[in-house]
């Protein structure tokens, strides 16, 4: 029995389809307090998805205070939890398909994200992700804000032996090796060709962990399925 760790923002869900509409309403609303007086930062926030929440907001806006970005972080994620209730948000294609055949063959199915835990569950609870998964975790459960820390939870927890980190950043790749586990990489929205190319797998289907799973045995290979 493997265990397979997904990542959530850009490998399981199409963030990209609710972040612009979440980060609009986020800027709008500084501009009318404001304290913003330009475009919204689409790009750079695309740029440096799936680094901790409070790298992002500092990077976002490097000239407003702690208290600003606090606030700012909190709307955008009443908007991010708005947009999923109201169904504008989809999964990958595949991810259901996938986990119940990864369920039919015995293994177990996590998910660790930097996203925040109500922004997490909202997403679990709209499609139905507990029917397969085990349990979800975030970030905000480890003081260091360290995603290799948090999978290093999970394998604590659950006495996972093998498995792999599927995820389209550089972070889950760290996280699966300093784990000893099979990191995967998903060339998706998000993903960027110099961090998937430290990853032991590259994926451009989800469907494609399917045929991963007898690989598993071993760690030491590189390539592309």
């Amino acid at each position: 029995m493997e265990a397979f760790i997904f990542d959530m923002d850009g490998t399981l869900f199409q963030t990209d389809r609710i972040l612009k509409l979440a980060l609009d309403d986020t800027f709008d609303r500084l501009r009318n307090l404001h304290l913003w007086d330009t475009v919204t930062p689409i790009e750079k926030y695309r740029e440096i998805m799936g680094i901790p929440l409070p790298e992002v907001w500092q990077q976002l806006l490097p000239n407003h205070s702690l208290e600003v970005r606090d606030d700012a972080n909190d709307y955008f994620h009443e908007r991010l939890i708005h947009n999923i209730e109201s169904g504008n948000g989809a999964l990958y294609p595949n991810v259901e398909e996938v986990f119940l055949h990864l369920k039919k063959e015995g293994h177990n199915i996590y998910i660790a994200s930097n996203g925040l835990t109500d922004y997490l569950s909202a997403i679990v609870a709209f499609y139905g992700l507990d029917r397969w998964v085990t349990e979800t975790f975030s970030i905000q459960q480890i003081s260091t804000l360290d995603k290799g820390e948090l999978i290093g939870t999970i394998i604590r927890k659950y006495d996972i032996k093998n498995g792999a980190v599927i995820g389209d950043r550089l972070s889950d790749i760290n996280a699966a090796k300093m784990n000893k586990l099979t990191a995967v990489g998903c060339r998706f929205d998000f993903a960027q060709e110099e961090e998937l190319s430290q990853a032991d797998f590259v994926i451009e289907n989800l469907f494609e962990i399917i045929p991963l799973s007898p690989k598993l045995s071993s760690n030491q290979f590189k390539g592309t399925i």
